[in-house]
């Protein structure tokens, strides 16, 4: 790979880890902010749900100013403006002012992982595009970790108040390498055709019409849904099932993104032994396994394989599908990866929402049950797909355009 591009991908990579590391920052300091606010966890929750509407929401607009502008131009200022958002979030006084700051941060995170794997898939071809994505998308696993571990650690300690700083710091560094990159070399981030909103429909239409590419984001969605929104109440199951800190339970839970660490580490020779069918179908059956251990965990031990199992499933799944939504519509990589993230989050913000009534209903340990089993039923399905796909008579071959493994910008 050229070094030009190693360097794009390791900025690329600080970026993703910010903008995962803000998502996952309230998971394990929810008990902390009930008390801080006096209101439930459930309602405290919301300010997970603001951020995935608001990220999910605004894919819309970055897709488009993405093909227009260039994707690493556009992810380089929003990665700045999220500053704004966590500085916001470390002032709030009240709940509602969180929320709207909570709000912000994820409109305008919402720019930098799905412009990222736009920019990758732009420069680099699908031969080695998933080990790539898988090694760009390391950054964003150990976000995950950090604020999973961040968020309980320093709701503990200094105060929650405390990570959002920390978070606003990261975003002002990201931020400020990846615009300076792009200042001295325009060329990363060439311009597209100048567009207005009935091309963005165009653009958007002709993804939609492509039946493939419908049955991806709707699997993206309910992985969304069932992942991402038990994940958000994993830490407090945690923290009062098993009776442990917020700084042990956002420990535990942070061995989700070590299991994808270690997906990221091993993604070259488990792609080559697998198959994209195979790491769906595993990926699914780690993942029912592993929300199930979650939900019955006698002991942290135990918990703590759960997650890992988790996180170690859902990256292989998950990193299948971005790879197979990468060849969605090649013509408007950014429009079709700002859809399917978009997809992914808006699922997020269903499942809490979701999971916030089983949780009143049923308790947290029934829910991350369900989670499991509907995670282990979508990746049974999507390895379906993937085998029918690729046995199909006269079916496209993924990346038939690209004809060298890697292009430089």
């Amino acid at each position: 790979m050229p070094p030009t591009n190693t360097r794009v991908i390791l900025l690329l990579a600080l970026a993703g880890f910010a903008s995962m590391a803000a998502m996952r920052v309230t998971d394990a300091m929810l008990p902390a902010l009930s008390q801080a606010f006096e209101r439930p966890v459930a309602d405290v929750a919301q300010n997970i749900t603001v951020f995935a509407i608001a990220y999910g929401l605004m894919q819309l607009c970055y897709g488009p100013l993405g093909d227009r502008y260039g994707t690493l131009r556009v992810i380089g200022l929003a990665t700045l403006a999220c500053a704004l958002g966590a500085l916001g979030s470390a002032l709030a006084g009240s709940l509602s002012s969180l929320l709207l700051f909570r709000t912000l941060t994820g409109a305008t995170a919402a720019a930098i992982i799905p412009l990222s794997m736009a920019w990758v898939g732009n420069n680099v071809g699908y031969a080695a595009r998933q080990v790539t994505l898988a090694h760009m998308l390391s950054g964003a696993v150990m976000g995950l970790i950090a604020g999973q571990v961040m968020g309980g650690l320093l709701a503990d300690t200094l105060g929650w108040q405390a990570a959002f700083l920390m978070l606003a710091l990261l975003f002002l560094l990201a931020g400020g390498l990846l615009t300076g990159a792009v200042l001295r070399e325009p060329a990363l981030a060439p311009p597209g055709q100048a567009s207005g909103g009935i091309a963005f429909l165009a653009r958007l239409a002709g993804v939609l019409a492509i039946p493939r590419a419908r049955q991806i984001l709707l699997l993206v969605f309910l992985e969304g849904i069932a992942a991402f929104g038990a994940l958000a109440f994993a830490a407090s199951h945690l923290h009062e099932r098993l009776g442990v800190s917020l700084t042990g339970a956002g420990l535990l839970v942070a061995l989700f993104g070590v299991g994808g660490l270690l997906f990221a580490a091993l993604a070259r020779p488990l792609v080559k032994r697998l198959g994209e069918p195979g790491l769906a179908a595993l990926g699914g059956t780690l993942m029912g396994a592993g929300f199930c251990l979650l939900a019955f965990a006698p002991l942290p031990v135990v918990a703590a394989g759960g997650a890992f199992a988790a996180g170690l499933g859902f990256y292989m799944m998950h990193s299948t599908l971005q790879t197979n939504a990468t060849q969605m519509a090649p013509a408007a990589r950014g429009t079709a990866m700002a859809v399917f993230a978009g997809c992914l989050f808006l699922g997020q913000s269903v499942g809490v929402s979701l999971g916030a009534l089983v949780l009143r209903l049923a308790g947290s340990g029934v829910l991350l049950a369900l989670a499991g089993a509907w995670l282990l039923v979508l990746g049974a399905v999507f390895a379906r797909r993937l085998r029918r796909w690729q046995t199909k008579p006269g079916a496209e071959a993924p990346g038939s355009e690209v004809s060298s493994e890697v292009r430089s910008p």
